[in-house]
């Protein structure tokens, strides 16, 4: 019989749940001295291909000024390159180096293998529900990043 959850109780595990598995895949990649938000930005740098800075902040919810300090630190380190944006000089444009590019895609790649790894130890009742419940999980990001 499956359990009864009230709408909040639900909600509490869920996110409980998907911060853990957060955690735990971004330790699948430990040999790297980027914090986590340093991590995040990069990829997001990575997945953008290129951002302004404001852009960055906002689709990260940092402030700019957290945003340059991580920014300034992936420089140092050669993941990232700034540059003036070609309309509005103005405008800080970050872009991933092509080491860059290649962190993150390890970093997916090992991230990817662990989840691979932990869903094939489910029984298969376990991961045909979850994914299943996949388009779910995707329109509640898709709803949460409208609100932002």
């Amino acid at each position: 019989m499956a359990e009864t959850l009230t709408r909040t109780q639900a909600a509490g595990r869920l996110r409980t749940a998907l911060g853990r598995l957060n955690r735990y895949l971004r330790l699948a990649h430990p040999d790297t001295d980027l914090s986590p938000s340093q991590s995040e930005v990069l990829a997001a740098v990575a997945r953008a291909d290129g951002i302004a800075s404001g852009d960055l902040a906002a689709s990260e919810g940092l402030n700019p000024t957290m945003v340059s300090r991580i920014v300034a630190k992936l420089e140092a380190e050669g993941l990232v390159e700034r540059s003036a944006d070609e309309v509005d000089a103005r405008v800080v444009r970050i872009s991933p180096t092509a080491r860059g590019r290649r962190l993150v895609q390890t970093m997916r790649d090992e991230r990817t293998d662990a989840l691979a790894r932990a869903l094939e130890s489910l029984p298969s009742t376990q991961r045909r529900r979850l994914i299943e419940a996949l388009p779910a999980l995707e329109a509640v990001v898709e709803t949460l990043r409208e609100e932002r």
